[in-house]
C-alpha cells in the first residue's frame, strides 16, 4: 500500500512522523512548514513530492492538521474527489472543527484518529456522524522512550530553572478569526504576565529558558530578555525533551508540551493572563499562574 502523509504544522507532524517510524509502510511525503524539518529530523526525507502528484500515485492519505496553512483540507478534498480513502489524526484537543474548513465549508475525512480518550471525547461530540478511532499516540509512546534515556545535563541538576514553551497566539488568532486578541490574550500578554509574577512560582531561580515555537523566528522573543538577567533564548541546539529534562517547571499557556512536561514529571504552570480564555489543557496536574497569583494576594491580606 502506498501512502500520502500530508503535514504543515509542528503538532500534526511529530505524530505522523513517529506513526511512520513504527509502521512498514511505502509513504510518499507531502509536506510544508515545520513539518519539513520534523520529518528530516526523525526519518531522514529525502523526496517531497507536490500534492496532487501524491495523491494521484497513493492508495490512501493520512493527513495532521493545521491552523497556518490550508495543505491537510486541501488534500482531504482532493481525496474526496479522486475517490481515494482520507484520514486525519488530531493533536491537541482545540478548534477541531476550525482545522476541517476550507472556505466556510466543512470536508471530512472518512475517518479521524485520535490519541487519547479526552480528544475521542470531543471529536464524537463534533462530529458525530465520522469515524472515531482511539489509538495510542506514536509520539507520545516516542517520547515517553526518550525521556527514559534522557538525563538532565550536569548543570542543571542543582539548580532551579524554568523552560517557558512559547506558542503563535496572536498569529492564530489573527488568521483563524481576524482578531489577534480573539481568545482575550496575546502570547506577549501571557509571558509579560508569567514575568512579573515568576517569583511566586520559583524563588531563588538561577534561569528562565524561553522556547520560540517552532513556527517562530527566534528573535521574537529577544524583548524579554530586558527583564531579568537570568533569562536567556533557547538556540534550539537542544531538543525539546532535553530543555524538559533540565528544567524543574515548565510554562506556558496551552500548549502540548506541558503534557509533556507532565510525562517528565515536572511541575506545569498555565501562564493565560487575566481576560484570557480558560486554558483548555484537560490535565487537572497543571496549576494555572492566575490562581497562584490570586492564592497569594489573598494570603497578603490575611497578613
Amino acid at each position: 500500500m502506498n501512502i500520502a502523509i500530508v503535514s504543515h504544522d509542528a503538532g500534526g507532524a511529530e505524530i505522523l512522523s513517529s506513526w511512520v517510524l513504527h509502521q512498514n509502510e511505502k509513504y510518499f511525503a507531502v509536506l510544508e512548514g515545520p513539518a519539513i524539518n520534523i520529518f528530516q529530523r526523525k526519518l531522514g526525507l529525502q523526496l517531497n513530492l507536490p500534492l496532487e502528484q501524491a495523491i494521484q500515485r497513493c492508495d490512501w492519505a493520512l493527513c495532521g492538521t493545521s491552523w497556518q496553512s490550508d495543505l491537510e483540507r486541501r488534500a482531504i478534498k482532493l481525496c474526496k474527489a479522486s475517490g481515494k480513502r482520507v484520514v486525519v489524526f488530531l493533536d491537541h484537543w482545540m478548534n477541531y472543527q476550525e482545522r476541517l474548513l476550507i472556505d466556510g465549508e466543512l470536508i471530512l475525512p472518512d475517518e479521524i484518529w485520535v490519541g487519547d480518550n479526552e480528544a475521542e471525547r470531543i471529536a464524537r461530540n463534533i462530529f458525530p456522524s465520522t469515524p472515531i478511532i482511539l489509538l495510542a499516540n506514536p509520539y507520545v509512546e516516542d517520547l515517553l522512550l526518550e525521556l527514559k534515556n534522557t538525563k538532565p545535563s550536569d548543570n542543571a541538576v542543582a539548580q532551579k530553572s524554568i523552560l517557558y514553551i512559547c506558542e503563535p497566539i496572536r498569529e492564530h488568532a489573527l488568521l483563524q478569526h481576524g482578531d489577534e486578541r480573539y481568545w482575550g490574550y496575546t502570547e506577549e500578554d501571557a509571558l509579560k504576565f508569567f514575568l512579573k509574577n515568576v517569583a511566586l512560582l520559583v524563588h531563588p531561580i538561577h534561569q528562565i529558558k524561553i522556547r520560540p515555537h517552532p513556527s517562530e523566528k527566534r528573535c521574537k522573543y529577544d524583548w524579554a530578555i530586558d527583564f531579568s538577567k537570568s533569562i536567556v533564548i533557547s538556540d534550539g541546539t537542544k531538543s525539546l525533551i532535553e530543555e524538559i529534562s533540565d528544567a524543574d517547571t515548565i510554562a506556558g499557556c496551552e500548549s502540548m508540551a506541558m503534557v509533556i512536561g507532565l510525562f517528565a514529571n515536572k511541575r506545569v504552570i498555565s501562564c493565560i493572563p487575566p481576560g484570557g480564555r480558560n486554558c483548555c489543557l484537560h490535565q487537572t496536574e497543571i496549576q494555572h499562574l492566575q490562581n497562584v497569583v490570586a492564592q497569594h494576594a489573598e494570603l497578603g491580606h490575611a497578613i
